[in-house]
């Protein structure tokens, strides 16, 4: 599979142009000019040191390997730092009487469960918002690769956001089965008091009493609340990104360094989910951002190809008579 992507990955939109040119074996005439002949002149070795500034061929199995770790930390990371206020927001949901707001909430379960208690169901979170992260951010690079393919290049272009929709929501239905059996565990943990404590306690008791089913049967909830979400957090962002880079940014993103590439990334992680109540601001907005400048410093640490936002293709710009 990941040989028939890495195929498609090299001639898809998404590619960074630069690598494209060097793959097709095609110079660009305006930082190559004609020669005394009227002869293009021979490509510059700029363009090979280029291609070896990056660790792997963008579309290779090494890329998405690297880009499903990249979401393994986002989301695993971000997700169990956010334990207590999620514990208690569980709570809340489950015994309203009891637990009756965010402050309340955090008083009770200090005094019943001191400072531990906050952390309970943290190893469940932990490894399942990771499987999800894996999921949801290799296999948005997959099938964005995939379904830019199926349009073709102007077709992805023109139709970028939908393509952007479809990726995100078939990544996260694969993502969001990989997290139901441990957002099942987790809130069993949460939410029962004297069930189980632990990870290690709670698992074998749920496959006990219901089998595999246990663990499944909140996936359909699952996609509900979060393929929609994670359609718009994609998009939003992508379109963000280029928005940014094509209003704010005084200069090319190849003109960037990467500590600047990534603040971008931040604010666009941050701008794209800012609708809603002020608390679910900073706590969603807060974590979507986090997530995506943790995946984008993925991608510079391990050096990975990273497309510039989108341009409109010159076949399309001829079409629309944009240019000559």
């Amino acid at each position: 599979m990941f040989s028939s992507v890495a195929h498609l990955a090299r001639a898809n939109p998404f590619n960074t142009p630069h690598l494209q040119l060097v793959h097709d074996g095609l110079g660009d005439l305006r930082s190559n000019p004609p020669g005394p002949t009227g002869q293009p002149r021979r490509p510059r070795n700029l363009a090979a040191a280029a291609v070896e500034e990056y660790s792997c061929e963008f579309g290779s199995a090494k890329y998405y390997a690297l880009c499903g770790f990249g979401g393994v930390l986002s989301c695993g990371l971000t997700h169990t730092a956010v334990v207590p206020l999620d514990l208690v927001k569980c709570r809340m949901q489950v015994d309203p009487q009891k637990y009756k707001g965010i402050f309340n909430g955090f008083s009770v379960t200090l005094k019943e469960d001191g400072v531990r208690g906050l952390a309970k169901g943290w190893a469940p979170t932990f490894l399942g918002y990771s499987m999800q992260g894996l999921c949801k951010f290799g296999f948005y690079e997959v099938f964005k690769v995939l379904y830019s393919n199926m349009l073709g290049e102007e077709n992805t272009y023109l139709w970028r956001t939908s393509l952007y929709l479809a990726a995100s929501a078939s990544a996260e239905f694969f993502a969001d089965i990989a997290l139901a059996p441990m957002e099942a565990a987790k809130v069993r943990i949460q939410t029962q008091p004297g069930y189980a404590n632990t990870l290690r306690d709670a698992a074998p008791k749920m496959y006990k009493e219901e089998g595999l089913k246990a663990f499944y049967k909140g996936v359909a909830p699952l996609w509900m609340r979060q393929i929609p979400y994670t359609m718009m957090k994609f998009a939003c962002f992508e379109r963000t990104v280029e928005a940014l880079y094509k209003f704010v940014v005084p200069k090319p993103r190849s003109e960037c360094s990467k500590p600047e590439q990534l603040v971008v990334t931040f604010v666009a992680g941050y701008i794209g989910v800012w609708k809603g109540l002020f608390a679910r601001i900073i706590m969603i907005g807060t974590l979507t951002a986090l997530q995506w400048f943790i995946y984008d410093s993925v991608k510079v640490y391990f050096r990975l190809p990273r497309p510039p936002p989108p341009e409109m293709p010159e076949s399309l710009k001829k079409k629309l008579g944009l240019t000559q």
